[in-house]
């Protein structure tokens, strides 16, 4: 099964890392982001890649080549412009004749994308979407009024939210709703729900983390180095 893997972005975020790198080639430990990509999508049997690149693509090309080394496939669908994530595959619309995946090349996670796969076919959707549970505390107390009258307060309350993961299992059908240079969030989701199709929520229980600012990147970078350095301690200690 094909899966599209997208490195296009220019991560802006992470500025200065992504001045001389794209951000799926930033090292996170002794690997860019996007190894650990290309790994977990092997060991869960997708090995036909297609990885759309633009910005410093070259770093990638060289990097990965055809793939071989890496124990995939790998062809590149280049961008001489944005095309946002949608809009990053339209150009396979009417070449692509299953049920496929689209993943980001700078997040970080071990889900399981062979059961997703198969929990999407057994849907009968035509999208799903991995989510992930995500809480987060406001540091403020939240006051509602009813008739000019403070009625409750919360303090510093607490909220659980369900989070896109930007993991997406596809049939071919949903190139029909992607136009030139959109992106599945913001266009064609929407799009998809307004014409009554149905988007499968699959729950993710595994690790995942969308490194997006730098201080996520070194925060992630130094725990891994640590992490490593303790191991080749332990190591040494064992001769």
């Amino acid at each position: 099964m094909k899966a599209f893997v997208l490195c296009g972005g220019q991560g802006t975020r992470l500025r200065p890392y992504t001045y001389s790198l794209p951000k799926p080639m930033l090292k996170m430990g002794r690997k860019p982001i996007l190894q650990y990509v290309v790994e977990n999508l092997r060991l869960n049997g997708f090995t036909d890649l297609i990885l759309t690149v633009g910005y410093k693509k070259e770093a990638i090309k060289e990097y990965f080549g055809d793939g071989k080394k890496f124990g995939v496939e790998i062809e590149y669908a280049e961008e001489d412009e944005p095309k946002n994530t949608a809009g990053s595959i339209l150009d396979y619309k009417g070449k692509i004749k299953e049920s496929f995946l689209v993943v980001m090349g700078d997040h970080l996670t071990d889900i399981n994308l062979r059961d997703m796969m198969a929990a999407h076919k057994k849907s009968g959707a035509i999208a799903t979407m991995a989510l992930t549970k995500k809480e987060m505390q406001l540091e403020y107390g939240i006051v509602e009024v009813k008739n000019s009258q403070v009625a409750s307060f919360s303090e510093k309350p607490k909220y659980d939210f369900l989070v896109n993961t930007a993991i997406y299992a596809f049939e071919p059908a949903i190139f029909e709703y992607i136009k030139p240079r959109e992106d599945f969030a913001k266009h064609v989701f929407p799009r998809v729900l307004a014409a009554k199709k149905k988007i499968n929520p699959y729950m993710l229980s595994e690790y995942w983390v969308d490194v997006g600012r730098v201080s996520d990147y070194e925060r992630l970078n130094e725990f891994l180095n640590v992490t490593s350095l303790l191991k080749n301690l332990d190591l040494k200690e064992g001769e």
